[in-house]
């Protein structure tokens, strides 16, 4: 059995012959001699094809860019002048032997070898799976795989395991609209997808793992908004008694040295990372995720910054009143979050709820928010008085968040944890101008899969097999 060489290790067999298998990236006839550039995941070389290897310089004239060949070839020192420094390979040439076509390509609709900006973003899409054949995007999914086992390592070192939920659970009023999903055996019943694990890792803490992390998979049924995705991945991380400033420094201490190994170049502006109120951030910045950048033209910059001291609670959008006659309260971040301690009394007692703070922390990176989090309420009369306040009834209490109140019941840690917006920080690491660019099948921004023309029509069987009619 011949063992294929890595494209990257040609440096260790010059004057040895070695077999490769990838793509063929660029082919240049010159009449007597043919150049070839050939690509794996690892790298680049350029491939000759001399006359006096007949069979093989005839083989490599029929080549064209994509096709899929095996080559043995003889790995040669290319002459001092020759010698391209630009290149990782470009001292070396591999004199072409034999060729095997393992499989033709048509022309691609697309241009693979640049970096892609200047091509439609709906065309690159529906041909993704050669759009991330180009430098850039392998680059931005491989360096996000070194994110994802630094992260890993990091916790495991830290005493966290790693925990999968579930991807079908119940619909619950937590935040922005679910996914649903039919049941074939109980009609007119739906599974829901998760919006986040959040009900989940504190069930997991509840059950005595104390410290919990998955890479997770959360689904939102959003309206267009920009540089959203209807799917998107969340670090996630539950801890079991801590205060905010556990979960805080731990997270800090694994943001510099994730960015000080996986991406070196960049620099950090301020560490231990400066803090701020809300209402610091709203007087100072307009908004809660601030950009404290020096200086804002220099893209290799990060200026990692924490918001604290939200409000807790804020007027509905709509406003009005609830039927005992209060006013309408929404959540601002999570609606299983603690108040500050010193406001827990105002909660139990629900009163000046609109000075109520809550033990919400957000890093914020370079103008966006890239994690955000929160001690949980573990009580079960506690969490209850949130959806009080909220004006859910006894009923719908029970009926929603039962099952947390219950679990509550039976002795639940005080914990809290954080979860970061994986793809956004990516975004921001590689230099990207949208979470598209580090999302390996992403959608538009309409929420379609063009590659696999996503959402579709399902047939009349599956609908009612499932008990559904489609109303026009």
């Amino acid at each position: 059995m011949t063992i294929r060489t890595p494209i990257n290790e040609l440096k260790g067999h010059v004057g040895e012959e070695v077999m490769l298998q990838g793509w063929v990236d660029i082919r240049r006839d010159h009449g007597k001699l043919i150049f070839i550039d050939m690509r794996d995941k690892s790298g680049k070389v350029q491939m000759v094809a001399l006359p006096n290897h007949e069979e093989a310089h005839i083989s490599a004239g029929a080549l064209r860019p994509e096709w899929v060949i095996e080559v043995t070839g003889k790995v040669n020192a290319r002459p001092e002048k020759m010698v391209n420094k630009d290149e990782e390979n470009g001292a070396l040439e591999l004199e072409i032997l034999s060729i095997t076509v393992l499989n033709e390509a048509q022309t691609p609709p697309i241009d693979v070898r640049g970096d892609g900006r200047d091509i439609g973003e709906e065309v690159r899409l529906k041909y993704r799976y050669l759009d991330l054949r180009r430098p850039r995007m392998q680059q931005n999914i491989r360096t996000k795989h070194e994110v994802e086992l630094f992260c890993r390592n990091f916790l495991s070192r830290e005493g966290f395991i790693e925990i999968e939920t579930p991807l079908l659970s119940k619909s619950t009023p937590e935040g922005s609209r679910d996914y649903l999903v039919p049941s074939r055996l109980e009609q007119g019943k739906f599974y829901a997808l998760p919006q986040s694990p959040q009900q989940y890792k504190q069930l997991l803490m509840v059950a005595g793992f104390e410290k919990y992390f998955q890479f997770a998979r959360c689904m939102r049924d959003e309206d267009t908004r920009g540089d959203r995705q209807p799917e998107f991945t969340q670090l996630d991380m539950e801890m079991s008694f801590v205060e905010r400033e556990n979960v805080m420094a731990l997270n800090e201490q694994l943001l510099i040295a994730l960015v000080k190994k996986v991406t070196p170049h960049k620099k950090i502006q301020e560490t231990p990372f400066p803090r701020m109120t809300y209402a610091e951030a709203m007087k100072n910045y307009g908004n809660d995720k601030p950009d404290i950048r020096k200086d804002k033209n220099d893209p290799d910059l990060l200026a990692f910054c924490w918001v604290v001291d939200f409000p807790f609670f804020e007027k509905a959008d709509k406003g009005g009143l609830n039927p005992d006659g209060s006013p309408k309260w929404t959540f601002t971040h999570n609606p299983f979050s603690a108040p500050k301690p010193e406001h827990m009394e105002w909660l139990m007692n629900k009163e000046k709820i609109d000075e109520i703070l809550t033990t919400q922390y957000d890093v914020a990176l370079n103008g966006f928010e890239i994690g955000g989090g929160s001690i949980r309420n573990h009580t079960p009369l506690a969490l209850k008085r949130v959806f009080e306040i909220m004006g859910h009834t006894e009923e719908n209490i029970e009926a929603n968040f039962g099952h947390m109140l219950e679990a509550f019941s039976y002795g639940a840690p005080p914990h809290g944890g954080i979860a970061w917006g994986l793809d956004r920080l990516m975004a921001i690491l590689q230099n990207e101008p949208n979470i598209r660019e580090v999302i390996a099948f992403a959608k538009t921004g309409e929420g379609k899969d063009l590659m696999m023309s996503a959402p579709s029509e399902v047939s009349a069987e599956q609908l009612t097999e499932l008990g559904i009619k489609i109303v026009k």
